[in-house]
């Protein structure tokens, strides 16, 4: 009996970490779970499109769908609850034994030097959250200043107040996932900033009276008259209700080519997929921003999120001259700790002797870029 109460007890526990996981990940439609099996979406594949290049299928719309966006560049099938439901249930978790390895560390920022510096700045805030300072001009990407999720543990509170830090001049949204667009962090902004996003978060800024907005397609491209951004394509999905399913809006990589000279990619969420050896071709990048963080375990996180081994790999094929991740250390989404991630890249491009190219930032830290960066 006291065996069967502790398997009991285990199992329990086991069912409330997947309630709060699937949360966190959009899975979890209270209280039509059996409807949310239906609303997944099975896409075509890039291999389907006979060769075609990605500005191709941008250009005919391919990755328009009948009232949701599709993804060329994977075979997954995501916003099923089931799955979620075979990690947390039926897989053993190889990470656990490094948690209590983790740190909690409070981040401040000095503004000032940023506010000072004439050229070209990045400062990494938190999870993936970077301000770009470009000249006279903030850019920030991803606000999310606090955690979304009361039920998980914020590993880098921030230790400053928001009306400290500069205000943006731009907001750059990836995709519509909670820890990417956050409406409580964009609250705080002024209701004037403009803001920059893929297709289909219309209703998302009405609410928050932000009508200052560019939406863009993929290859679509603003401009201020000295920088251009371009939102492109990515290998990742999106979803903020379950009840209507994924994919009601795009998702995409941005790129920025800055006043002051050096082009900025921010991969935003992506898996790994051929695209990446294109964009490489076609676009000179300086600083590659990869989102790394969230990648463990790979049977689940691969059709959504690149690892660090893959995150060298397109690295190499996008022919960028410098390397910076982000979107780790602040929540811990998938398996992997959250200090796991600037280790492994470390390693990784190591071995493919490369470590001369990575540009390790803290939460907190600021690159303040020069020509000494900027070296291939």
């Amino acid at each position: 009996m006291k065996n069967r109460d502790i398997h009991r007890r285990h199992f329990i526990a086991k069912l409330f970490e997947l309630i709060k996981m699937a949360i966190i990940l959009h899975l979890f439609p209270f209280p039509k779970f059996a409807k949310a099996a239906n609303t997944s979406v099975k896409e075509k594949t890039v291999d389907s499109y006979h060769g075609l290049s990605i500005r191709e299928i941008a250009i005919r719309k391919l990755h328009h769908g009948n009232g949701r966006f599709l993804n060329p560049f994977s075979k997954a099938e995501h916003g099923n609850p089931w799955r979620i439901i075979s990690w947390k249930l039926f897989h053993e978790n190889h990470f656990k034994s490094f948690y209590n390895q983790e740190r909690k560390v409070s981040v401040s920022i000095d503004w000032e030097p940023v506010r000072r510096d004439r050229g070209l700045s990045i400062t990494f805030i938190k999870h993936a959250t970077v301000m770009i300072k470009d000249l006279d001009t903030h850019i920030l990407v991803d606000p999310v200043f606090s955690c979304p999720f009361w039920f998980i543990k914020d590993f880098t509170p921030l230790a400053f107040d928001i009306e400290q830090m500069p205000n943006p001049h731009h907001v750059l949204i990836t995709h519509g996932h909670y820890d990417h667009l956050d409406k409580p962090s964009l609250s705080r902004l002024n209701k004037d900033t403009h803001i920059i996003s893929p297709l289909g978060y219309n209703e998302i800024f009405d609410e928050l009276g932000m009508n200052q907005r560019t939406k863009l397609d993929w290859f679509e491209t603003f401009t201020d008259g000295k920088r251009k951004i371009t939102l492109l394509p990515c290998n990742h999905w999106t979803m903020r209700n379950p009840m209507t399913g994924p994919n009601r809006s795009l998702w995409g990589s941005f790129l920025i080519k800055t006043a002051s000279g050096p082009s900025i990619f921010i991969s935003g969420d992506t898996a790994y997929f051929p695209g990446f050896r294109e964009l490489g071709k076609e676009f000179p990048i300086d600083l590659a921003i990869f989102n790394l963080g969230a990648y463990e375990p790979r049977w689940f996180m691969a059709s959504s999120h690149i690892n660090p081994a893959e995150t060298v790999k397109a690295f190499r094929e996008l022919q960028a001259k410098k390397l910076l991740i982000v979107h780790w250390g602040t929540f811990r989404l998938g398996d992997e700790p959250v200090h796991f991630p600037p280790i492994q890249i470390r390693r990784e491009l190591k071995n493919e002797g490369l470590l001369d190219r990575l540009v390790h930032l803290n939460h907190g830290q600021t690159l303040f870029y020069n020509q000494r960066n900027s070296g291939g």
